[in-house]
């Protein structure tokens, strides 16, 4: 026996020992004591098996320490745990359950050994699980068969995996940091297996091992991407510092020809070589100054001279709007143009217009700024001898037309002709007022529409005023409204007067468009438009001349004429039958006239006045007039109005 152990034979041997000596006819005695020798040796070697074990253990536990203390990133880290678990205990799998960022769900982060890619993120529900067990109470939990344990509370998604695998026996200990668990490292096998407690020692050393290394990699890994963003954030300042010295040098280039007294169109060509793109300079009311490049495929410009804007063209004043009302660059959507904002202080200079030479180009919108505050300079040195003087004067001198008390009729008239404005001819007063915010966009809108329509804008507490040649107030008042509400995206009420001719109704023609509006926000009919002769009875109250004439014959005037020019007496059949509380039959007797005759009257009086004549609004409009019209009639010409008092009614002059 003896030799036996010195020798380390395996266990067969012993127990071959023992039936050799039983067969060559050993007594009693002698058997009992080979029996206990091959206990003890058996024991003995059974210990030293143990510590063999336990050395082999404690070796690769170090030379896992060696691996763990190499630096890896959690990812790698992680997969070195789960190779050197799967070697200490020659097990089949292993895997990693962690908590994610939120640190609400628990999932598995890593595995080895799995046959299936079902493990790998597996979300663990709560409250199942050996992973339960080990994390609510940190210590080692294992299973020789997890699915017919009932220790355990089952998840049917972890027993799906399990099963899939075809795992029994499973040994879980926990991963923390400090005494708080953070994870939980599992062996798997796919036999049932009962754990030895230096096996369960081991994997818990192990366990303890890798919480350490992990916490180290995750700070390692945090300092590392501190480290790449502390990198990029350096070479984002070193680019931002490339970027400004390019931005110093092209102010500077650009300013050397300004101040070198160069024109626009040089100045321009210059931008453009220094944009990359095509460049065009428009002043605040659209008129182009200058172009350098090939603007061709534009989408349109602001303030097109001719009629109005189409959908693009409505587009780009749309989009210079916004860019003058943010002060920033703006591009079109779709066009391939930038509208940037050229002003001074709170002053619209114009718009700079620009195509990338390439269609993909990215624009630095902090050399657009530069650019366009350069060419601010240009043109405010040139503002003596380009458009943009005259359009400032233009607004000006409509200033003047508006202002109370006003200059001189000779002088305005004198300054009228210098601008080639001729008062002479019949022109309407719009005054525009959007129902929001409207920032900057409303002047930018105006100077563009006055232009193309050949007319004077002001602003005037935030209210676009607009002088246009014309006669028709109410017509332009709708197009007003018409183009500049899709514009500005909220409701814009409109008032007009008109029309007038010369300097000095003009601010008359203002007071009474202001009245107007003040009318429609009392009557409840914001966002939309009117003339204060459309307002009818309204109107004659508001105007300052209290067109009485203008407000008779928008009313009845169709009825006058018809009996002037054939001799009838629809007028006073009007009269009579509003007397007569809308009665033909009453009105037929005051008139001693047969009904039919009144009734062949009124229709009549429907063809000319149109059929909607007895509505409330207009039946109280036309009785206004009618009485009017009569105390006119009669103060003029008392005494033929006394005798056709007299004479009766003209039977039979309508029939």
């Amino acid at each position: 026996m003896l030799e036996l152990l010195a020798g380390e034979a395996p266990a067969h041997e012993y127990e071959a020992l023992t039936e050799a000596r039983r067969r060559t006819g050993a007594g009693p005695d002698e058997l009992a004591k080979l029996e206990r020798a091959k206990q003890l040796g058996l024991s003995i070697r059974t210990l030293t098996e143990r510590h063999h074990q336990r050395e082999a253990g404690l070796s690769a536990l170090v030379d896992t320490a060696r691996d763990l203390a190499t630096p890896h990133d959690v990812g790698t880290l992680l997969q070195v745990i789960l190779r050197r678990a799967r070697l200490l205990l020659a097990v089949d799998m292993a895997y990693i359950g962690m908590y994610e960022d939120d640190q609400r769900h628990f999932s598995v982060r890593a595995s080895d050994g799995h046959t299936t890619a079902l493990n790998i993120g597996l979300r663990l529900p709560s409250g199942t699980g050996l992973g339960h067990v080990v994390m609510t109470k940190p210590s080692p939990f294992w299973s020789p068969d997890y699915l017919a344990d009932e220790r355990i509370h089952h998840s049917g998604e972890v027993d799906h995996v399990v099963r899939a695998e075809g795992l029994h026996a499973i040994l879980a200990v926990p991963l923390s940091r400090g005494a708080r668990p953070f994870g939980t490292l599992y062996v798997a096998e796919r036999k049932v297996r009962h754990f030895t407690t230096d096996e369960i020692a081991l994997l818990s050393s192990l366990g303890d091992l890798a919480g350490v290394a992990i916490e180290k990699a995750e700070l390692l890994d945090r300092s590392t991407a501190l480290v790449g963003e502390l990198e990029r954030y350096a070479g984002q300042v070193e680019a931002g510092l490339r970027g400004a010295q390019e931005l110093g040098d092209t102010q500077h280039r650009l300013m050397q020809l300004v101040l070198g007294d160069c024109d626009l169109d040089t100045l321009a060509r210059a931008a453009g070589k220094e944009l990359g793109a095509a460049v065009q300079v428009c002043a605040a009311n659209g008129t182009i100054l200058t172009t350098a490049g090939d603007m061709t495929g534009a989408t349109g410009r602001p303030g097109a001279p001719d009629g109005p804007a189409d959908p693009a063209e409505s587009a780009l004043v749309l989009a210079t709007m916004d860019a003058h009302a943010a002060r920033e660059p703006v591009a079109l959507h779709g066009g391939g143009l930038w509208a940037v904002p050229i002003s001074a202080g709170t002053g619209n200079l114009g718009t700079l217009l620009l195509r990338p030479d390439r269609p993909d180009a990215v624009q630095d919108e902090r050399l657009l700024r530069l650019v366009a505050q350069v060419v601010a300079v240009q043109l405010l040195v040139e503002s003596r001898r380009t458009a943009i003087a005259e359009g400032q004067v233009r607004d000006d001198f409509l200033g003047d037309l508006l202002a109370s008390p006003q200059r001189p009729p000779h002088q305005l008239e004198q300054h009228a002709r210098r601008l080639g404005i001729d008062l002479s001819k019949p022109h309407v007063l719009v005054v525009a007022r959007p129902e929001g915010d409207a920032r900057g966009k409303m002047a930018i809108w105006a100077a563009s529409y006055a232009h193309r329509l050949s007319g004077l804008k002001s602003m005037h507490n935030g209210c676009a005023v607009l002088l246009l040649p014309g006669t028709d107030a109410g017509g332009a008042a709708r197009a007003v409204s018409a183009e500049l509400s899709p514009l500005l995206g909220h409701p814009v009420t409109v008032g007009s007067a008109g029309p007038m001719t010369g300097t000095v109704p003009v601010h008359h023609g203002f007071q009474e468009a202001l009245r107007c509006l003040d009318a429609m926000t009392s009557l409840g009919v914001t966002g939309r438009s009117a003339s204060v002769r459309e307002l009818g009875f309204l109107g004659v109250l508001l105007s300052d001349n209290h067109d009485v004439e203008g407000f008779v014959d928008s009313a009845i005037g169709p009825v006058i004429d018809y009996d002037q020019q054939r001799f009838t007496d629809l007028t006073r059949t009007l009269e009579t039958y509003f007397d007569a509380g809308g009665s033909p039959t009453n009105a037929a007797k005051k008139l001693h006239v047969h009904p039919n005759t009144v009734a062949r009257r009124l229709e009549r009086i429907s063809e000319l006045l149109g059929p909607e004549w007895q509505q409330p609004d207009r039946a109280l409009e036309v009785q206004l007039a009618l009485r009017v019209f009569r105390v006119r009639h009669s103060l003029r010409r008392p005494d033929r109005a006394a005798a056709e008092e007299g004479a009766g009614p003209a039977e039979g002059r309508e029939t």
